[in-house]
């Protein structure tokens, strides 16, 4: 089972080691960060903690049983009881699902500690991994849309925090 933490000023160097180490790895299912990202990544930490101290956005790492950083999974641009879920699963940690246990534990903490009623997500359309993960959230497809010059989908999730998320025993 993953464990999330909410993202603290001491993850900083794990995450950028983290990020560096699957750069390539994202980038074939996801846009590219960019090199600016990596070379301003102090910064950015920074300025990631400043926003969630605000309330507009709520980041998390994913770490294993062991503690080790093996993705992470955010809430950004929180508005009016809803926000835009964003995950992501190291290479060494894919295919197992931890993506999937991720998402069902942010699910309920979205809507129990952060107080949201629904989340959307958007994906590209090749990254049949992230849309499973989604699927078995009871995420639905709510459009299309292009990320990055690549076709995409877009998805939402209501009934946050409730017993009996998708993909759970006794379901």
């Amino acid at each position: 089972m993953p464990i999330l933490e909410r993202l603290r000023a001491d993850h900083a160097d794990a995450l950028l080691a983290f990020e560096q180490a699957n750069r390539v790895y994202f980038a074939r299912s996801i846009p590219d960060r960019g090199d600016a990202y990596f070379a301003e990544f102090a910064v950015r930490h920074q300025a990631l903690l400043a926003e969630q101290d605000a309330g507009v956005c709520h980041f998390h790492v994913i770490l294993n049983e062991e503690g080790e950083l093996i993705g992470r999974i955010n809430l950004v641009d929180v508005a009016q009881g809803s926000a835009e879920l964003g995950y992501r699963i190291g290479e060494s940690a894919a295919g197992r699902g931890l993506a999937t246990a991720a998402v069902r534990q942010m699910c309920r903490l979205a809507g129990t500690t952060y107080g949201l009623v629904a989340l959307a997500a958007k994906t590209t359309l090749d990254n049949r991994a992230s849309r499973t993960v989604l699927d078995r959230n009871g995420f639905t497809t709510t459009g299309t849309l292009t990320l990055d010059g690549r076709p995409g989908v877009r998805y939402r999730r209501a009934g946050l925090g409730e017993l009996g998320t998708p993909g759970e025993p006794g379901d």
